[in-house]
């Protein structure tokens, strides 16, 4: 089917699909508090953050292709520079960790600025958006954010090679992968399943002390795979958070922190999020370069939640909903549908970058 019968048929899918995941995400966190005594304050917070940031994204990117990416990403960008304390969560407290928030608002920044390139139809705003793209790794590296800088620098080039990708479904199969595999291997480190050598590399780069709380998040999940220890919990149970002066109560990586305070379900319904906004990616009706430049975006910040605190952020779940949503948004301009290379092709013209 094509056309824009089934172009609708496909958005009622992949948002019926979102409601039902979201939705379900809410419901469990509660089941899971109900019956360990949990507080899923966090878990709902995040959840209405995401839907509310996606529902503005749908509405402003329809709006204003290229302005709400735009605005999108110099948002973020004055956020990290202009408001240095943002804590887990609506208060405003504790520092943005280099390896979670900052480097979190940073990407998404650094994938809405790309995204707005991609949507502009003049070939010196692109290259100027793409200059403000960079500029982003350029700022995570003046703040000390190494993650900030790889994932920033990893979105321009995976945008840039978007322009040469004609199956987009390739293009999300690989990113779904990718974050498979970094979920993977912080599983595999919590489970002591890796080998010595390599598991002190990883702790000179990410501290014994984050090592200790993942093996604490796993051990969590033994006790009750089912139903996890409850929301909010994790802080209270775990030894190496008890004994630390400074710690936040959290495993600083979200699939973890699922496992150990929601279960396997909980973990399940996180990739299932995912997996939702890659699918509503893949059928939504904006160009692929858009659509996958948005999803490398997303699969950067899963990789930066899955090492760090990221999605504790408020911001940052806001800031993911919000990408999402303009990257599937419909624009009422016809002409924003189509990519820059379409247009030169039937103007009989090659591009200029």
């Amino acid at each position: 089917m094509s056309g824009p019968d089934a172009d609708g048929e496909r958005r009622i899918v992949s948002d019926a699909a979102g409601v039902v995941v979201l939705g379900t995400c809410a419901a469990w966190s509660l089941i899971t508090a109900a019956a360990h005594d949990g507080r899923p304050e966090g878990v709902l917070l995040a959840v209405l953050a995401v839907a509310a940031g996606y529902a503005a994204g749908r509405i402003s990117g329809a709006l204003l292709p290229v302005g709400a990416p735009l605005a999108g990403a110099l948002a973020g960008i004055a956020l990290t520079v202009a408001v240095p304390h943002l804590a887990p969560g609506p208060q405003i407290a504790a520092p943005l960790g280099h390896a979670g928030g900052t480097a979190a608002v940073l990407t998404l920044s650094a994938g809405a600025a790309c995204c707005a390139a991609w949507s502009a139809p003049v070939p010196a705003v692109r290259f100027a958006l793409r200059v403000l793209a960079a500029g982003t790794a350029v700022l995570a590296a003046v703040l000390g954010s190494t993650t900030g800088l790889v994932t920033c620098l990893a979105v321009l080039v995976c945008s840039l090679a978007a322009g040469r990708t004609r199956h987009r479904g390739a293009g999300m199969a690989l990113l779904a992968a990718v974050a498979a595999l970094v979920t993977g291997l912080v599983w595999a480190v919590a489970a002591q399943a890796v080998p010595g050598g390599f598991l002190a590399a990883l702790e000179g780069r990410l501290t014994p002390h984050r090592v200790r709380l993942w093996q604490d998040a796993w051990h969590l999940l033994g006790d009750d795979a089912a139903l996890g220890a409850g929301p909010g919990r994790f802080g209270e149970l775990s030894t190496t958070s008890a004994q630390s002066l400074l710690s936040d109560g959290k495993p600083h990586s979200a699939p973890l922190q699922q496992a150990a305070e929601q279960g396997v379900v909980g973990v399940l319904l996180l990739a299932a999020a995912f997996c939702w906004v890659l699918y509503a990616l893949w059928r939504g009706p904006r160009p692929t370069p858009v659509a996958l430049t948005a999803g490398a975006a997303l699969t950067a910040l899963a990789a930066i939640a899955a090492i760090g605190n990221a999605l504790s952020f408020t911001a940052v779940s806001v800031g993911a909903g919000l990408l999402a949503g303009m990257a599937t948004a419909r624009p009422l301009d016809p002409s924003s549908r189509t990519t820059p290379e379409a247009q030169a092709r039937g103007a009989g013209r090659t591009p200029a970058w």
